[in-house]
């Protein structure tokens, strides 16, 4: 825990922290959780919120490389490489615990959030999760989720949202792309760093990031679903009823794929501007849902391309605003950073409350239009989240 005399000074970091915006193995096997991350009891009094669903959490890591690409960051590193964490209903919660990020993937998140040597880096990779490593999957068929962070991210960051999900009866796929986070632990005791940060810096680059990230859910879609990569878990995949969302430029990435993924049925984008002109064109008829922050994406918010997404999603839509919100409300780490005593007063929404608003909208989606299931939260304005307004621009 952080002594009581250094929590201003820590607010004052998390202020800039957390509103500022984002932008070996042998690949057919799953990856031995050893490599990627040490089984280390829970010391650090951080816990991610408990799943909500019936199921308990099981998890595998994969390592997989798309022969087929270059690395577009570094083409010198070969083929085209993605750590996915594969989160799923498990038969029971046996097993062992699944670790949060490794010391050094923690290390590297708080540095680049303004949080080195404030915060010890063994307290956040030691966070408790709710996921048993190598635990038996729950026989049936279950739709997927794909789920990608935002730029300079690790998929660390919506493992709350991945664990909930599959708890609700889901498989959820959490994707790392290469040389894109801060820091992603590959295997062969390789540290991958953002290299496409010192390069992406117009809408141009950030287009190919888009772009390539599309690339990479297709193929993470196709190694799951067709029985030589995901093992067992390909058989309880139903290749019918497969989602996307993401965070960030993770959500521009869910709309990408969509238009250039038929198998992609439905979409969320939270808190991320499409980057691509025009916004969110191609995906015809299917269902997509956007979730943000009130100070950046409400109809008047001049920096927004909602807007003109708005005009192009011709299906089932919302573009739902969240007030108090910022941009990593979505996201892991207010909800953590509010266990150490970090609230920080430029963010009115508070971490837990982030946190439950997220897990509902898009379990609300996800079930509606995955599932066929009826969401009354999705038809309007409710007075269990007083927080959230419907737009209709």
């Amino acid at each position: 825990m952080i002594p009581r005399h250094r929590r201003a000074a820590v607010a004052s970091l998390l202020t800039l922290a957390l509103s500022a915006p984002l932008l070996g193995a042998t690949p057919a096997d799953s990856v031995n959780p050893a490599q990627i991350a040490a089984q280390v009891p829970y010391s650090s009094g951080l816990e991610l919120p408990p799943p909500t669903g019936q199921y308990p959490v099981g998890r595998r890591t994969l390592h997989l490389v798309d022969r087929n690409r270059t690395d577009p960051w570094v083409p010198t590193a070969g083929n085209r490489e993605l750590m996915v964490t594969v989160s799923y209903p498990a038969r029971s919660a046996s097993g062992s615990p699944a670790a949060y990020m490794t010391d050094e993937e923690a290390q590297l998140l708080l540095e680049a959030r303004g949080l080195g040597g404030v915060v010890p880096r063994e307290t956040v990779a030691r966070a408790r999760t709710h996921a048993q490593v190598g635990a038996r999957p729950v026989p049936g068929h279950f739709p997927m989720v794909l789920l990608s962070p935002g730029f300079s991210m690790p998929r660390t960051t919506l493992t709350s949202i991945a664990d909930d999900l599959a708890s609700r009866g889901y498989v959820v796929a959490s994707v790392d792309h290469a040389y894109e986070s801060v820091g992603t632990a590959f295997p062969g005791g390789r540290m991958l760093t953002c290299m496409a940060c010192e390069r992406v810096d117009t809408p141009e680059e950030q287009a190919v990031v888009v772009r390539g990230r599309a690339k990479d859910m297709s193929f993470v879609i196709s190694e799951l679903t067709n029985g030589r990569r995901a093992g067992a878990l390909s058989h309880v995949i139903d290749p019918s009823r497969i989602g996307i969302g993401g965070h960030s430029i993770g959500g521009a990435a869910a709309a990408a794929t969509m238009a250039a993924d038929r198998r992609v049925r439905a979409g969320v984008d939270l808190d991320g501007n499409f980057f691509l002109h025009p916004a969110a064109a191609g995906l015809g008829k299917r269902p997509f849902m956007m979730l943000g922050a009130e100070s950046t994406h409400s109809p008047s918010s001049p920096t927004t391309d909602w807007a003109q997404a708005w005009k192009h999603l011709n299906g089932w839509k919302r573009w739902l605003t969240v007030t108090g919100a910022e941009h990593f409300s979505f996201t892991d780490l207010p909800y953590l950073a509010a266990q150490l005593d970090l609230k920080d007063p430029a963010i009115p929404l508070s971490g837990e409350r982030g946190w439950r608003i997220t897990r509902d909208y898009v379990s609300a989606f996800f079930d509606l239009h995955l599932r066929g299931i009826p969401q009354p939260l999705l038809d309007g304005p409710k007075a269990t989240h007083p927080e959230v307004a419907f737009q209709q621009p």
